[in-house]
């Protein structure tokens, strides 16, 4: 029926958007994106009184995929470690022909997947071949994705996991070594997971930096997830300044990314510290690592493409295995008589 719309839960997303397909997509879309086939604005974010929350609008159009959509969210940082997640909301997909509201899905796991696939690519094109040891900084939703993202791109033998708290690691160890077959550990501070690390990803809602350059190997890539704003960052500035730096987008590094940022104002950088976007390396516009000793960096901002790209292939998904519900909503004519 013209008005019909697809509506797909929390718990029905995963089952929709395995993490390779999720990769596989995510490539796809940033060299798209790379490419100048996608348009998209800078998120809009509304925010309560100290900045305790927002409220944020990420819309985007993809012409060749023939569809159109819009994230809305709301970002909440103390929700951490509580029964909600920090990122709660919605991905509302239309088809670009007319217009039609097709689906309506959950965000909060459509974040927490397409995040750290975008991760796990950047990670498949800038970690050494024979990276083999993982840091992982918090121990949320992003921590556990990123480490299944990570676990696709390279082989990892050991995990080692810093968080707010020391049981909170341990907790987090003892589930995701038992799911995912890999010795993790919980270890006291960052710089002990940090040190000795081949790839690094922060996941963590701080304000101010965890991760210090004087703590990186040569050879480290990092993915730095946890900030989406100017006023955050979770690298501090020598990390940035001895990392070769790549984005998802470099409007959005310009524009919303501390990380960058501070360091730019602080004089330590400059625009022309950007080498490039992944899907510029994807489109062979940019190079990627060049050698077994230089650090990178991938500045991970969330683009709403991604999210568009990912509902796309949950709503595809999801009509060829009758996941979710189809239900009446509106949009067609009504004429005043």
């Amino acid at each position: 029926m013209t008005g019909d719309v697809l509506f797909v839960n929390q718990e029905e997303v995963p089952g929709l958007l395995a993490m390779d397909a999720c990769m596989a997509a995510m490539e796809r879309v940033l060299a798209t994106l790379a490419r100048g086939d996608a348009t998209l604005p800078l998120r809009t974010i509304l925010w309560l009184p100290e900045k305790a929350g927002g409220f944020g609008l990420m819309p985007s159009l993809l012409p060749t995929e023939k569809v159109l959509g819009v994230k809305v969210i709301t970002f909440f940082p103390k929700n951490e470690g509580t029964e909600l997640d920090t990122h709660q909301g919605a991905v509302l997909l239309f088809e670009a022909d007319r217009g039609r509201l097709i689906a309506v899905i959950d965000a909060t796991s459509i974040t927490a997947i397409r995040t750290a696939a975008v991760s796990g690519v950047a990670t498949k094109l800038l970690a050494r071949e024979d990276a083999s040891e993982l840091a992982l900084i918090g121990s949320g939703v992003q921590a556990r994705t990123h480490l299944e993202a990570v676990l696709v791109a390279r082989r990892i033998r050991r995990v080692r996991v810093a968080s707010q708290s020391l049981d909170r690691a341990k907790r987090f160890a003892d589930r995701e070594s038992a799911r995912r077959g890999v010795p993790v550990q919980a270890v006291e501070t960052p710089r002990a997971a940090v040190e000795g690390a081949d790839i690094v990803c922060t996941c963590t809602s701080a304000r101010e930096p965890v991760v210090e350059g004087a703590w990186l190997s040569p050879g480290t890539h990092i993915n730095a997830v946890g900030s989406s704003v100017p006023f955050a960052r979770e690298l501090d500035t020598a990390a940035v300044v001895r990392s070769r730096l790549y984005a998802d987008r470099r409007e959005s590094l310009q524009n919303e990314a501390g990380d960058f940022l501070i360091p730019k104002k602080e004089g330590a950088v400059s625009d022309g510290h950007i080498v490039g976007e992944i899907g510029e390396i994807l489109i062979g516009k940019v190079p990627g690592r060049r050698s077994k000793d230089e650090v990178t960096l991938f500045k991970s901002l969330g683009l709403s493409v991604e999210d568009v790209a990912s509902a796309k292939h949950i709503y595809e998904e999801a009509r060829r295995t009758g996941t979710g519900r189809f239900l009446p909503l509106g949009g067609g004519r009504h004429d005043a008589d």
